[in-house]
């Protein structure tokens, strides 16, 4: 049987392996073509040459963190991005009830522990990269077969099928892991602030930064820190069952944001600010004194917060219409509660 080969597709894999394209314009299953010789080495490839993903997937949320960290810290030491910092620098020192040394300490502890626990998941991880004949057996079930697929077989080039198996269910996955996560940790979270022994012996040591920083973003109690970011992201993994590369990237997206969440900067350029409405912004109200039973949701989105009606009150005006409130709309939201607690202080003193 001749096969027309459709225009190439940017995919690395798509032109090394033309193959591809002489089975999904079959109507036979490729399982029974016997001159295909596809290599096996197709979805074992690491993303790091040397390092195992399941490995890459405990070291790149580490990395990421004190990268992005350093960015913020260079930005804040130098005072380059000041008309964006969320607080004055002065009230780092001020307010902060830990110092910067035991925030680094504990952090570097928090990663160690996550370290092991995730070794140990790697260990007993019993995951089996695919072979390339299975890749294509699954991509040629799902043009010829699927529910999904079946109806539009005539229209949808070559590529798509490929394009869905490798890029299109991990990011449905990792979606999933997305909301694994925040869900385990809106409910951990408000449990946490809810009940005051919890928040006493556990989340108190959090709660130390008013004024949060990049690297102070995992400064837990280790207790805490194990249940609610080491423990969370393993149950998404297992739920989700997502593979090593799929773990590489939402262990270090997590990673990152929750880091951009306590970074104490709302740039105008930063994506995860514009992309996500749970922000640093939102989160420093969290961080306040005055809205510390508000804003759990944490680290993607507000879903939670919508639901269970636990967004601070007053602050939807400011978000509404927008993803993302700016340091001048925060600003202004900041001085106009100020001045409404002024005036009813004010308005007490009169009335004694």
């Amino acid at each position: 049987m001749n096969h027309t080969a459709e225009p190439s597709f940017p995919l690395w894999f798509l032109n090394q392996y033309p193959q591809a394209n002489e089975v999904l314009s079959s109507h036979v299953p490729p399982s029974s073509q016997m001159n295909i010789n596809i290599s096996n080495k197709l979805d074992s490839r690491s993303l790091v040459s040397g390092i195992n993903d399941g490995v890459l997937a405990l070291i790149a949320p580490v990395v990421a963190y004190w990268a992005l960290s350093l960015f913020f810290h260079i930005i804040d030491t130098f005072e380059l991005a000041e008309f964006y910092r969320i607080h004055p620098s002065e009230e780092v020192t001020k307010r902060n009830k830990a110092t910067r040394m035991q925030v680094l300490i504990e952090v570097i502890f928090q990663h160690v522990v996550q370290s092991i626990v995730g070794y140990v998941f790697f260990i007993f991880d019993d995951f089996t990269p695919q072979s390339s004949m299975a890749i294509y057996n699954d991509i040629w079930a799902w043009k010829y077969e699927s529910y999904i697929f079946k109806f539009f077989k005539g229209f949808l080039p070559n590529w798509f099928y490929l394009f869905w198996y490798c890029y299109g269910i991990s990011a449905i996955k990792i979606f999933i892991g997305f909301v694994i996560i925040d869900t385990w940790q809106y409910w951990l979270h408000r449990l946490m602030h809810e009940n005051k022994t919890l928040y006493r012996l556990f989340h108190s040591r959090h709660h130390s930064l008013y004024v949060p920083y990049a690297y102070g973003a995992l400064f837990n109690q280790p207790v805490e820190g194990f249940l609610l970011d080491t423990l969370g992201t393993g149950i998404a993994m297992l739920l989700a069952q997502l593979s090593p590369k799929e773990q590489v990237l939402l262990y270090t997206l997590a990673t990152l944001k929750t880091v951009d969440d306590h970074c104490g900067y709302s740039l105008p350029f930063d994506l995860f600010q514009i992309v996500f409405p749970n922000n640093s912004v939102y989160h420093d109200i969290h961080h306040q004194n005055w809205g510390v039973k508000t804003n759990f949701a944490q680290p993607f989105f507000i879903a939670w917060d919508t639901f269970c009606g636990t967004e601070y009150p007053g602050y939807e005006e400011y978000r509404k219409g927008v993803t993302k409130v700016s340091i001048t709309k925060y600003k202004e939201f900041l001085n106009q509660r100020r001045a409404l607690k002024m005036e009813k202080s004010n308005s007490l003193k009169k009335q004694e």
